[in-house]
């Protein structure tokens, strides 16, 4: 058996994604447009992005809340894995991130079913608390507030609520009880929460892929 080099993982990423990903313009457009507007390349690898979208079907997601929404990337596969008149409310700090979401959410044809709330997660979270709970939540944010995100999750949620937590591998620095990364510990915290907290049962994976060594938490609130 090989050992998992970066070579090798990375190579293993690219066929998964060319055997089971399919070849999307908008995906494609929406990534350049990220990047040509200065925005880093972090949104989630195609694999994690299919994962996204079968996740979304196969929990029968009808309403779906994103926190770090980026270019839009993620987004426009969570759209595509919910009914036609489903709706998604995706929260992203920075307005000029907004700005290149929103152009590549409509140009995927998925705008009319994603509301793009501006502000800090923090701020925004206590105002959805009116709304109708959630049925998936997808985390990819500020890692230092993960915590707060899952306990907005729950209140959020319902009962068989999905939620998804993006990048809780750090590149093995997670297992390390010695950090003193902001980031590092942040994550820490959101996966004790998950461990410990009764509305969660809750697992994770190590991925390796074209982002690197990472992980993903998948919970379901119960």
């Amino acid at each position: 058996m090989a050992d998992p080099t970066p070579d090798a993982w990375q190579r293993l990423d690219a066929y998964f994604a060319s055997t089971l990903v399919e070849s999307d313009p908008a995906l494609a457009a929406a990534v350049a447009d990220q990047a040509a507007a200065g925005l880093p390349p972090i949104e989630v690898a195609p694999v994690n992005g299919k994962l996204l979208h079968l996740l979304a079907r196969m929990s029968g997601a009808r309403r779906v809340l994103e926190i770090g929404t980026l270019g839009a990337y993620s987004t426009i596969w969570l759209a595509r894995g919910i009914p036609d008149d489903g709706w998604i409310v995706t929260i992203e700090a920075e307005s000029r991130n907004a700005e290149v979401a929103r152009a590549n959410l409509d140009r995927a044809g998925v705008g009319d079913r994603v509301e793009i709330r501006v502000g800090r997660a923090a701020d925004v979270l206590p105002t959805l608390a009116g709304e109708l709970p959630f049925d998936l939540v997808f985390i990819d944010a500020d890692k230092e507030s993960n915590a707060i995100y899952l306990d907005w999750a729950a209140k959020l949620g319902r009962s068989g609520t999905v939620v998804v937590v993006d990048n809780v591998g750090r590149g093995g620095r997670v297992a390390d009880p010695a950090t003193v990364d902001p980031q590092v510990i942040g994550t820490q915290r959101g996966l004790e929460l998950l461990g410990r907290d009764p509305r969660f049962d809750a697992t994770a994976l190590q991925t390796l892929d074209a982002k690197g060594w990472d992980g993903v938490a998948i919970a379901l609130v119960v």
